[in-house]
């Protein structure tokens, strides 16, 4: 968790694949800004776990597009940076 500029604390997760490029830019951005994050990196789960977080995804965002952070309870669908700096407060 963060205390962002305008002083509210918030819980931000990352659902990402290791091995894409936008997914790598969102988590460099989050660990830039000093962000602390909970980080799940799908294709790297045990089977029965990626499959929970895959159906976790596609609840949250519609679909199965990577990166998806979500920040409270608001979800961003890919890299989206002037979003993520808008919730957070950055």
């Amino acid at each position: 968790m963060i205390e962002p500029t305008r002083g509210v604390r918030v819980s931000v997760t990352l659902y990402a694949l290791s091995t894409c490029p936008y997914c790598r830019m969102t988590r460099k951005y989050l660990e830039d800004s000093a962000v602390q994050f909970d980080l799940h990196e799908i294709d790297l789960l045990d089977e029965d776990a990626r499959t929970a977080a895959v159906a976790k995804v596609r609840e949250l965002s519609g679909g199965a597009s990577f990166p998806v952070i979500v920040v409270d309870d608001e979800v961003i669908v890919g890299f989206n940076k002037k979003r993520i700096k808008e919730l957070l407060g950055l």
